[in-house]
């Protein structure tokens, strides 16, 4: 195939899947908004709710990473049934998880919260934010589960539909439920809670509509439909849980050292993840790509992953040049406080360094996935957690503040850097390897 051939295949999937990524933290980034002008303390409790709530989250985002390639495989070997089980196990255990989920953190949310580093002028508005928000968990991973589904069908334009009614949903009730009715922090929870059960409606119509293109009966799926998926998700959530655990780290640090500065580390957090997530969409176009051609056509599938990092070091460098020019902007945008504000543009210069590594690794990352290297990929996020650690306990002995906490990011993102370059030399998808000869997981 010709460049222009890969690239057109690369943003039919990617631009797509751009706009169902951008809608997700947009929810966030509308929230961080409106709270911003309730005051730091109702921000900063905020950013501690989010920071647990994105744990319960991340560490089963396994079911969107681990369905895509199986998915994509068993529809590339046209076993369209096995695709179909796939499916209905993953969404059966989507809503499992979320339910399971959701009572333990109703019941936990203050212990939690507490060894977080909330303090007393925190912990009451915090709670409450992160209770009302845990009643969309079950919403939000059969939603998670969906995108992994029509990823794998090599469709990202519908999750962008779905994910975009979520984020103009959640604009609108924000303003209405946070000032209007005066709810205030809980009604921000409200309005992203209420916006992500309708997403998650909408995915089950759509299943019952699409049945049979999916394979969809109404036999309850057994334990053999979930084999494979939980194989990945083991993996898969040493993975995601080490990321988190380095991100909460990093929040319990900036906790520790005041309202203004959990305050400043949510805003500029939100910032760092809404541009990088926007190059991820480059990363599941690898997932749904690489899973769907490496078996059958290694050449294809090395020639995707070559031009997808190529277009991973250009958004890389197009979005650093965007954060430098809205360095006296973008920040604004979220806090009014004097403190807050300052304490941002303190660590703004790391937000903008780091697109364009953050890019080549979020595209690394999802061509590992799709090539189903799911063990390497959970020994190498281990190592750059271990790394964060490190860091962040210097941070705490030395009181280096809120520009130590993002060293210690930016060693995070270094170690995941050298360590999936050591992949791609000598990984499936380098050149001579023949991937038949790989164990699914092997790095």
């Amino acid at each position: 195939m010709t460049n222009r051939q890969l690239d057109r295949e690369i943003f039919r999937l990617a631009v797509p899947a751009l706009g169902a990524l951008a809608a997700d933290p947009l929810v966030s980034l509308v929230d961080t908004a409106f709270v911003g002008r309730l005051g730091k303390v109702p921000l900063g409790a905020l950013g501690v709710s989010v920071a647990v709530f994105s744990i319960a989250f991340f560490m089963f985002n396994f079911l969107a990473y681990g369905t895509t390639p199986l998915i994509a495989g068993a529809v590339a070997d046209g076993e369209h049934e096995v695709a179909g089980r796939l499916t209905a196990g993953a969404l059966a255990l989507g809503l499992a998880i979320g339910l399971a989920t959701t009572a333990i953190l109703l019941i936990f949310a203050d212990p939690v919260l507490r060894i977080m580093g909330a303090k007393s002028d925190l912990l009451a508005d915090a709670t409450l934010y992160l209770r009302i928000r845990v009643l969309g968990m079950p919403a939000v991973l059969v939603a998670t589960v969906a995108h992994g589904v029509f990823r794998g069908y090599q469709d990202t334009k519908t999750p962008m539909w779905v994910t975009g009614s979520i984020a103009i949903f959640n604009l609108i009730l924000d303003p209405v439920l946070i000032f209007g009715l005066g709810w205030g922090l809980a009604g921000a929870a409200w309005a992203t809670t209420i916006a992500q059960w309708i997403g998650a409606g909408t995915f089950i119509a759509l299943f019952y509509l699409r049945r049979n293109l999916f394979r969809l009966t109404k036999q309850w799926p057994g334990f053999d439909s979930l084999r494979p998926l939980v194989g990945a998700g083991r993996a898969l959530i040493v993975r995601s849980g080490s990321l988190l655990a380095a991100f909460t780290l990093a929040t319990a640090v900036a906790t520790r050292q005041g309202d203004e500065v959990v305050a400043a580390h949510q805003v500029a957090v939100q910032l760092w993840i809404f541009l990088a997530l926007v190059v991820d969409a480059l990363a599941i176009a690898g997932q749904a790509l690489v899973g769907l051609h490496l078996a059958k056509d290694h050449v294809l599938a090395r020639s995707y992953a070559d031009r997808l990092l190529r277009w991973g070091v250009v958004g890389g460098l197009v979005l650093a040049v965007v954060m430098a020019l809205g360095w006296s902007v973008l920040p604004a945008l979220f806090t009014n406080d004097a403190d807050v504000l300052q304490q941002v543009k303190d660590v703004y210069i790391f937000i903008v360094v780091m697109q364009p590594l953050n890019a080549i690794v979020f595209v690394w990352d999802g061509l590992a996935i799709g090539a189903s290297q799911f063990v390497f990929l959970a020994a190498s996020t281990v190592a750059s957690a271990i790394a964060t650690a490190v860091v962040l306990g210097a941070v705490q002995l030395q009181d280096w503040g809120l520009s130590g906490v993002w060293w210690a990011l930016v060693a995070m993102m270094l170690v995941r850097f050298v360590t999936l370059a050591w992949w791609h030399v000598n990984g499936p998808l380098s050149p001579g390897r023949d991937p038949s000869l790989e164990s699914p997981g092997v790095g």
